[in-house]
């Protein structure tokens, strides 16, 4: 059978094959990060028992109980950040950049009741970036152990090739439930027929085989944010327990685009392809790449529920309890492979990259656009802080929060099995400790210093796993994160009702990326095929440095 360049640019809606979310993914939608006011970001967030900031609304809402006036505020963040993919058997790559936003503003405002049990009320509205997904790497692999491509072929297995092959009037897209990526390797020649003994039809064999070599490249860019809108409401018993209740909406937009490039020499690809014998297969070089666009958008709901525990003016206790959010989000994925199919040439002693088996040069596949809706919930989170304060100058500040990254899931009836049970199996829930410290030196001016720490919700076996890990859509690349660290530095000055903070923040934190997903061996010395290899997927190690600055300015009234 003669495959061809194929080009397909279907679009459809609620694609079986696409739409449920892998763990990974999950994970990624689910996550936060150290923002808000500059004097709440340089204590690294430890306000839980101290209230009084507008952060404290998508914190402990109870802190909104503290307020005896009026206050709006403002804050600038610059991110510059350093994106670095290492341990890839190359130099490091770091990709350098900046971004600027106003990450968050709001309003309380307070009642004086005059009533001696509950003295005041206290109303607020905010906005917090709660989340950015901004960030970009490459790297180089100089040598790998097996292929994208024999990757796929492991998970194509059980798909007839009449159910991959495309024609005018068959979208193996669209209208089939086979795998996308199968789709687009089949029809690329990534993925061949098995030649092994005894192999049937739906059986498939990659690129790599047992005396292949190559090396990869990768290149990612990434877009996004999660916004959350607070309301809260909040007052105090006797200037004791302080209570607060908040309802969030949070915007979420997510975008990756990725390119992943291989060169395999002693590859097995077609070598020739006539109307007698059809597709012949033998040990050539290959060179494709695989580019991918995804975009999540959607918004969701939670709500929060705290209290400030105050016995004596010098210490507090503080509670808070998160839903998960909610959410209701609209996918949208493609992906294109160019396949370059190369071959020795005795007369220069050069591969050539054209002159494809059946007169076709450089066979190219498009998924076209492909849209669902999905709906998840994120962790649920619970807080526990205490703060001190002596002699009004100096406060120290610590908050624990419990994070159940191992409760994340889709949701509704169409909610995946198979995800649920790979969030159990990959994740556990995580531990952070925030430790803040401020000093008054004068009545006008402050000085400010944190420390935070967010344990791994990745399970240490995770990453080593040697079964198949599931991403979702056109995406095959996934990482697991590894613990965070923040160091914050900040200062602040009051003149008047007016006041001006500022914030420097140090986040670091390593990942453990894959290009794809390891899978089982299965070699054959007759054939020296592999339809994996023995070792695993290139993998590398990420890392992300931030060193934020915030600046916040306010007025109370």
């Amino acid at each position: 059978m003669k495959r061809s360049i194929i080009l397909i640019s279907s679009m459809a809606v609620g694609v079986a094959s696409l739409m449920a979310q892998g763990a990974t993914d999950l994970f990624t939608l689910s996550g936060s990060q150290l923002r808000g006011t500059a004097r709440y970001v340089s204590m690294a967030g430890a306000f839980g028992a101290l209230g009084g900031d507008i952060s404290t609304l998508t914190q402990n809402p109870a802190g909104i109980g503290v307020y005896r006036s009026s206050d709006i505020t403002a804050t600038l963040d610059i991110d510059p950040q350093r994106v670095t993919l290492g341990n890839t058997g190359s130099q490091a790559y770091t990709d350098k950049s900046t971004f600027a936003a106003c990450n968050n503003f709001g309003y309380v405002g307070a009642v004086n009741l005059g009533n001696s049990i509950m003295p005041y009320f206290q109303w607020g509205a905010s906005y917090n970036r709660i989340n950015s997904f901004n960030r970009q790497y490459r790297g180089y692999f100089p040598t790998i152990n097996t292929s994208w491509s024999n990757a796929v072929a492991y998970t194509s297995a059980g798909y007839p090739e009449g159910m991959l092959f495309g024609t005018e009037k068959y979208d193996p897209f669209f209208d089939s439930s086979a795998d996308w990526l199968s789709v687009l390797a089949y029809n690329t020649m990534l993925i061949n027929p098995s030649p092994l003994p005894g192999a049937t039809d739906g059986q498939y064999v990659g690129l790599f085989q047992g005396n292949s070599s190559g090396n990869a490249e990768v290149d990612v860019v990434e877009r996004g944010y999660v916004d959350e809108y607070s309301i809260n409401f909040g007052g105090n018993f006797s200037d004791m327990i302080y209570w607060g209740i908040g309802f969030g909406i949070r915007d979420l937009s997510f975008t990756r685009t990725a390119n992943y490039n291989e060169q395999i020499s002693n590859a097995w690809v077609p070598v020739s392809n006539d109307e007698e014998n059809g597709m012949q297969y033998g040990t050539g070089a290959a060179e494709w790449g695989i580019d991918t666009y995804q975009h999540v958008s959607g918004s969701g709901f939670n709500l929060k529920l705290g209290l400030i525990f105050k016995p004596v003016n010098e210490f507090r206790l503080g509670l808070a309890v998160h839903t998960p959010t909610w959410y209701k989000l609209d996918f949208h994925q493609r992906a294109e492979v160019l396949y370059g199919l190369g071959f020795f040439d005795d007369k220069t002693g050069y591969y050539t990259f054209d002159n494809y088996p059946g007169g076709d040069d450089n066979p190219y596949a498009s998924t076209g656009d492909g849209f669902w809706s999905r709906s998840i919930k994120t962790p649920w989170r619970v807080m526990a802080s205490a703060a001190g304060v002596v002699g009004g100058r100096f406060i120290i500040s610590a908050d624990y929060v419990y994070e159940a990254y191992n409760n994340m899931a889709e949701t509704g009836n169409d909610a995946s099995v198979e995800v649920a049970e790979d969030v159990k199996q990959y994740y556990q829930g995580s531990h952070e400790l925030r430790l803040g410290a401020e000093l008054r030196i004068t009545p006008r001016f402050s000085l400010r210093a944190g420390y935070g720490y967010k344990s791994t919700a990745a399970k240490s076996a995770a990453s080593n796993a040697g079964e198949y890990i599931y991403t979702s859509g056109v995406n095959s690349m996934y990482a697991f994160d590894g613990d965070r660290h923040n160091v914050t530095f900040g200062l602040g000055y009051r003149f008047g009702q007016f006041y001006a903070d500022v914030a420097y923040v140090h986040t670091s934190q390593q990942s453990q990326w894959y290009a794809f997903s390891p899978f089982p061996r299965q070699n054959n010395s007759t054939y020296s095929l592999m339809s994996d290899a023995s070792a695993s997927a290139p993998s590398a190690v990420l890392t992300d440095t931030h060193n934020r600055i915030a600046l916040t300015i306010g007025y109370r009234f």
